[in-house]
């Protein structure tokens, strides 16, 4: 198997009135050489900027750096419109966009959009048509008639771009399943990391589902969104009671995300600041100092 290289990346506010610094991250981010920034996706808060729009002016500003939508509220974007959105800006950008998508949470709120409101197993169902049809309406060939419970289009073209990757959000059984038959990534729900029940029990529902599928289940990535503060001295305790994760000197995060991929196959991390820290000096050391070191620690992992 070729090496898998570790995706790092930082998530930026969505916040109205953080909208000047947000832009300022997403420019330094990609300065300083992450992979990716993320933003979150709750279009029914009017102290919210839109997801996509966030992506497209940041994307505009920077060179190499992708984004994501950690992730994108599918019930309040419908799938063919949401595969013109995605295929639109990687033909934009070269390329630097991943998908980020969830079969929907905060149904109440959803609703004051105008969504129809689905249960638990429609809400899955109509992510699985989602990422079938996404996928479908990229990478050119023949015009698309996709005829399904949730999504109908008929004789549609496919953007002439290759598809992008997908990450699922998924939390649930059956979403998680969807993930192993269909996805490419897997962010896991709660800021859970490698170290927690809800991502043991819920990697084998996604590896049981892959290898049912005919898929290697290695192929589908998990990357973690990593709340926690970055000190300038080491933390006694870098984990809570509960055993999540809280953050701690540079030399601390270098340690264990080094062991996250090395010992759990971590493929990816999008780092939150927690403490009172100014944004843009957190920023700094999470993409100058530990990044590189874990980088080079991992660079021959398989």
């Amino acid at each position: 198997m070729p090496e898998r290289r570790t995706v790092f990346g930082a998530g930026v506010s969505t916040a109205v009135t953080d909208a000047p610094e947000t832009l300022r991250l997403a420019a330094q981010a990609d300065r300083q050489g992450l992979d990716l920034f993320s933003v979150s996706d709750h279009p029914y808060f009017a102290d919210r900027l839109d997801a996509y729009s966030i992506l497209g002016v940041a994307l505009g500003r920077t060179t190499t750096i992708s984004g994501l939508v950690s992730v994108t509220n599918l019930p309040s974007r419908p799938a063919p419109m949401l595969a013109r959105t995605i295929t639109s800006l990687s033909t934009l950008t070269g390329g630097r966009i991943v998908l980020g998508i969830g079969a929907g949470g905060l149904w109440d709120d959803i609703a004051r959009l105008g969504a129809p409101r689905l249960g638990p197993g429609a809400a899955v169902r109509a992510l699985e048509e989602a990422i079938t049809l996404i996928r479908a309406l990229s990478g050119g060939g023949d015009p698309v008639t996709f005829d399904g419970e949730f999504y109908q289009v008929t004789e549609l073209q496919p953007a002439q771009v290759a598809p992008v990757p997908i990450w699922t959000g998924s939390v649930g059984p059956k979403s998680l399943a969807v993930t192993g038959k269909l996805a490419d990534g897997w962010i896991p729900g709660h800021a859970a990391d490698w170290l927690s029940e809800r991502y043991r029990t819920s990697r084998s529902i996604i590896d049981e589902a892959a290898t049912a599928a005919g898929r290697d289940p290695k192929d589908i990535a998990t990357i973690y969104n990593l709340p926690g503060r970055i000190t300038t001295t080491p933390l006694t305790t870098t984990r809570d009671h509960d055993g999540r994760w809280l953050g701690g000197s540079a030399e601390q995060w270098i340690e264990e995300l080094t062991g996250a991929v090395l010992e759990h196959d971590a493929a990816g991390f999008v780092h939150f600041e927690t403490g009172d820290a100014p944004r843009d000096i957190t920023l700094g050391r999470w993409a100058e100092e530990i990044v590189p070191a874990v980088r080079e620690a991992t660079v021959h992992r398989l």
